[in-house]
Formats: structure tokens, C-alpha cells, sequence
């Protein structure tokens, strides 16, 4: 039997998706391929669907305590604002919910003034597409100061879904898809177990614009070591020109403990690169970018450091316009790799 206040939270979401205090809706349990060498997330778990009915049930509890913690708000003089003595009052008639892992999530996507949302686990667009439409539009009517709804998706999964389906989901209140593209090389792709083509992130990336989703595509620095370095940069940038995301997202390679990877970097079996030629590598891609993307390095894996000793990138959200300022962000990589990063 559910408890009154249950509901379910994920682990895991993009950065740009916690700086601006997302509520965080988990619409399936991890992920649907989970074979990738290089990642360690969801490895010793099932990939499960949640139902519709679920879903919106966990909507409803959320909901359900922002009212009551609203209406504790106006009892103290507080015009229903989302306070820490508010809070407070409302935990101590329900301390049960002092251990759950997403009562602080959900207070600060509150207090932050309730305007972005993360569909969990990693591929929410697996779902069938009336299920989801169904999701999306409940949770813009329970609240509606939602500005910005988001989702990790599969490129197999977007290059499977209809055209006609993917517009019908953007116009349900999904704005946004965060794409794991680590690469564009086809032998790097194969070699990392990605479950999917350079073609098969063409195809999606495409789709997904042309459906007039916010596309975010992420690439992976080093991911190849020095013998692929060329082909991973060079490839890259092509499958990126040809989608022409909005976003395009760092995420240097770093052996994670649990993955296949890992256990060869233990074995002294991987090949690293050092921060300069991992900075030599996506100067050569960004090179040889032709679009209207903003690159962004917002990811603690972007370490690189300037020569006075601050970050080398800008880390922020929003990082870098082009093809405004590609010859800009060309120099400060220069400096970095002058500085030996």
C-alpha cells in the first residue's frame, strides 16, 4: 500500500538541468540499452516503463504537498512563498519525509519558482507517444508555472519515432532532448558499444529539430585516445554540421568504476590522453564546425586551467555562440594548450 506522500525520484539528470532547479518526473527506470563500455549508470539495474497512471499519481503528490505547504505559508503571514519556516512546519507533521530523496528537490524547484522540469530515467521518449502526451499534459495543467519541460532520449530511439509523433510530443510541452552523441566516428561508435550509427545520430538529430525540439548533443573528448583522436574530432564535427543541434556539450572521457573501460585502465590496457592533447583534439573539431550551435563546457570534466590558474572555458549554461564566437573560443584554447593546461 502507498504511503501518502510517495513518490518516485531518479539519481540522475544534466547539470543544466540542477543549477536551475528542475523538478525532476521519473517517467521510466534506467536504461533501455545500457551497454555502453564507458558509462556506469543504471549498470545493475532493469529497465523498466512506468505506467501513465503512475507517473501522474507521483505528479499529484507533488502537487499535493506544495498546496499544503502553500497553505501552511498564508497561516503564517507568508502569502503562500515556498519559506524555510514553512518548510519546516510542514516536515514536522510529516517527518517520514525527511529520508525521501526527493523532498529537497521538490522544495527547491518550488522556491525557485516552479518553472523547469526533467523527465527521468534516460530515454523517456521510449514510451508510447499517447502515454507521454498524456504525462506531459497533466503535469502542465497540475502546474502551471512550467516554462521548460526536458528528456534524455536515445538517437535510435528519435530516428524510430514518426515525425508526426515527435511534433506531437513537442507540442504536449516537451522542449527540450539531451543526446548522447560521444562520437560521430563509426569505428570508435562500434568500439564503445553505443547501440547506434553516426547515420542513426544524423537521422535523429534532424527529426528532432525539424519536430521543433531544443536539441543538446553530447560529445566525448578523448574517448579515443591518440589513434583515433583525428577520426573522432574530424567525424564529429561532421555528424554535428549536419544536424546543426542548439546545443553541443563537453564531456571529457575519464574511466568510470564499474565499466569495462575502467577495468582496462586498471590494467594499464586504455589509452589516455593528457589535458593538452585532449585540448588539441577539440580544437581540431571545433574547427571544423560549420554551425549555429552554442558549444558549452558546463561539466566539472571540463577542468582545463588558464595560465593564471582560473578555468580555462566558461562553464556556464549557455557557453559559447556560433559562429559568432568560434574564433574567440579558438584563442582561449590556444592559450590553454600554450600553458600546457
Amino acid at each position: 500500500m502507498k504511503k501518502k506522500y510517495e513518490f518516485e525520484t531518479g539519481m540522475y539528470r544534466p547539470p543544466s538541468e540542477g543549477g536551475s532547479a528542475s523538478l525532476l518526473v521519473r517517467l521510466t527506470r534506467n536504461c533501455p540499452w545500457n551497454h555502453c563500455t564507458f558509462c556506469a549508470m543504471y549498470k545493475s539495474q532493469k529497465f523498466e516503463l512506468r505506467s501513465p497512471m503512475d507517473i501522474i499519481q507521483d505528479i499529484n503528490v507533488m502537487n499535493d504537498i506544495y498546496l499544503q505547504v502553500k497553505k501552511i505559508s498564508v497561516n503564517m503571514g507568508e502569502n503562500g512563498k515556498i519559506t524555510a519556516p514553512s518548510i519546516g512546519e510542514f516536515l514536522q507533521k510529516t517527518p517520514e519525509l525527511y529520508f525521501h530523496p526527493g523532498i529537497s528537490m521538490l522544495f527547491n524547484w518550488l522556491a525557485a519558482g516552479g518553472k523547469t522540469v526533467f523527465l527521468q530515467d534516460a530515454d523517456s521518449l521510449i514510451m508510447k507517444t499517447d502515454h507521454l502526451v498524456q504525462v506531459l499534459n497533466h503535469l502542465k495543467t497540475v502546474f502551471s508555472t512550467i516554462e521548460r519541460i526536458t528528456s534524455y532520449s536515445r538517437s535510435r530511439t528519435i530516428a524510430r519515432k514518426p515525425v508526426f509523433d515527435l511534433e506531437k510530443i513537442q507540442r504536449a510541452g516537451l522542449d527540450r532532448l539531451h543526446i548522447g552523441l560521444e562520437t560521430g566516428d563509426a569505428a570508435l561508435l562500434k568500439k564503445i558499444k553505443k547501440g547506434a550509427t553516426a547515420e542513426d545520430h544524423i537521422k535523429a538529430g534532424q527529426k528532432a529539430m525539424k519536430a521543433g525540439f531544443q536539441v543538446s548533443e553530447y560529445w566525448m573528448p578523448g574517448l579515443g585516445g591518440n589513434s583515433m583522436s583525428r577520426d573522432h574530432a574530424v567525424n564529429t564535427a561532421r555528424v554535428l554540421n549536419q544536424i546543426n543541434p542548439d546545443y553541443i556539450r563537453s564531456r571529457p572521457f575519464t574511466p568510470r568504476p564499474g565499466t569495462s573501460l575502467y577495468e582496462n585502465a586498471s590494467k594499464n590496457e586504455l589509452e589516455r590522453m593528457t589535458p593538452k592533447e585532449q585540448l588539441l583534439e577539440i580544437k581540431q573539431m571545433i574547427t571544423a564546425l560549420d554551425v549555429t550551435s552554442r558549444i558549452c563546457f558546463d561539466h566539472a570534466g571540463n577542468y582545463w586551467r588558464a595560465p593564471n590558474g582560473r578555468l580555462l572555458l566558461n562553464q556556464g549554461y549557455e557557453g559559447y555562440k556560433l559562429p559568432e564566437e568560434k574564433e574567440r573560443l579558438l584563442a582561449i584554447i590556444e592559450t590553454g594548450i600554450a600553458g600546457d593546461a
